[in-house]
């Protein structure tokens, strides 16, 4: 199983910053970050394809859960 994100580049003034995330996605990988496994140029679109966690995305979890700021320090910590 993957996630797949879809990305209208059409919408983007700035594409030299996905160019960047992904270059920096592709260079750094570890246990405790959904890694990146490969993007395709899809018409408009970019598909970027990653690992797939369950649980939903960050926003969503950030929205029914409320973290204290010294949960967050540790967790950006580790």
């Amino acid at each position: 199983q993957v996630a797949l994100k879809k990305m209208p580049l059409c919408k983007r003034s700035r594409k030299e910053l996905i160019v960047n995330e992904i270059r920096i996605m592709k260079e750094n990988r570890h246990p405790n970050i959904v890694n990146y496994i490969d993007s395709y140029l899809v018409d408009e679109d970019l598909w970027l394809v990653m690992e797939y966690v369950d649980g939903g995305t960050l926003t969503s979890v950030l929205i029914r859960v409320f973290i204290e700021e010294r949960m967050i320090a540790a967790i950006s910590r580790e």
